[in-house]
């Protein structure tokens, strides 16, 4: 197969779809690895290293889109990128269509087969594609937040694990899944007052046992939501319904209960933000302030740490991207149950029910688009 791995250009978009480690596997198979110039340049994976690795250096996303069978991506697509995407081409990426109806529009109209890494499942029912960068943010969220505390970024001058005869800051963390659990390991770590919020009695009760009484555990409902919020200093929003839009746990009328200078990290954002007042941002524009509070929602987080979010993320993607190089999209998927729930979009066919709920569209269950095209 030919595998195409394009220079990303979302904006400080640094990660690549593909190591060179990577591209040495697959070449090693037999396939054939086209790699845009400068694509992993920036983190130190420079032409010549894809070289050595077996891959192929190429001008122009141009060539890449044309000639390749499938494309492996970091980032969703941009718009100038589903424009040059064609039918029966596989796309491998992160893509959170829910709350992005154009981008779903241009790929329906494109015609191609679009995998998302995000909600490609495991026998244990969780998201594998999507934990390494859910780790990345996790950890991310509070680096960030106590930045955005300091006094010069409008915050409440506070350090967040305080200092000796003075109190710690008070972290809520809404959500107790992979986000949420290393947002609570870094914030308790640093010595903050952390508190997460959760609907699951299951996992609070792991979570208790986990941080051995260093992390106060509440369960998720209206009163105790407000009840923490007018005390935070630091909120991270780290839910997340597979494939859906993100539930809307804070609205913006809850907003003036809080304390001005209160600090939101909305993780959720890729999938359209927990909090009401949430709205996407980007690196080179983090935040916005809306009601006193300081909100930071870009949705590409772990573009600011590129190396370790691609070598983790490689780390996880590459057995399914070999699995689709050897055996074809169809096979692999019509096979692998776990990768079928992967397949978003077929040749104009939304595949996913979450993804057809969300955007309101037609659903055509992903099994039958792909027999479809068997006869």
């Amino acid at each position: 197969m030919r595998i195409g791995v394009p220079k990303e250009i979302k904006d400080q978009e640094y990660r690549v779809g593909m190591t060179p480690a990577s591209v040495r596997e697959l070449t090693n198979r037999g396939h054939t690895v086209l790699v845009q110039q400068n694509a992993g340049s920036e983190i130190g994976f420079s032409d010549e290293i894809y070289k050595l690795a077996g891959a192929e250096i190429v001008a122009t996303a141009d060539e890449i889109f044309g000639s390749a069978q499938m494309i492996v991506k970091v980032k969703e697509p941009q718009a100038q990128e589903c424009k040059k995407l064609r039918e029966g081409q596989l796309l491998f990426a992160y893509l959170h269509l829910a709350p992005d109806p154009k981008q779903a529009e241009l790929l329906l109209s494109s015609g191609c087969v679009a995998i998302a890494y995000e909600t490609v499942t495991d026998e244990q029912g969780s998201l594998p594609l999507l934990m390494p960068m859910s780790e990345v943010a996790g950890r991310l969220s509070i680096q960030v937040g106590a930045h955005y505390l300091e006094k010069i970024e409008g915050g409440h001058g506070i350090l967040l694990g305080g200092v000796a005869g003075v109190g710690s800051a008070k972290v809520i963390v809404l959500g107790g899944g992979i986000v949420g659990t290393q947002a609570l390991r870094v914030a308790a770590g640093m010595g903050a007052e952390v508190v997460v919020l959760d609907k699951s009695l299951k996992r609070l009760r792991e979570l208790e046992y986990l941080f051995d009484g260093r992390v106060t555990t509440a369960y998720a409902n209206a009163e105790t939501l407000e009840e923490h919020l007018r005390a935070a200093d630091l909120v991270i929003g780290a839910v997340l319904v597979p494939g859906a839009t993100a539930p809307k746990l804070v609205s913006r009328a809850l907003l003036p209960q809080m304390q001005r200078g209160t600090v939101v990290v909305d993780v959720s954002i890729d999938q359209g933000g927990c909090f009401e007042s949430s709205h996407v941002t980007t690196h080179a524009h983090p935040t916005f302030v809306e009601e006193g509070i300081i909100h930071y929602c870009v949705a590409n987080m772990p573009a600011v740490v590129p190396r370790t979010a691609t070598l983790a993320l490689n780390n996880a993607t590459l057995p399914y991207i070999i699995t689709l190089a050897d055996k074809g999209y169809r096979t692999a998927c019509l096979e692998n149950p776990h990768l079928l729930h992967g397949l978003n979009i077929c040749t104009g066919q939304i595949t996913h029910p979450a993804v057809a709920t969300a955007l309101q569209k037609p659903y055509t269950s992903a099994e039958s688009a792909l027999i479809g095209l068997l006869h």
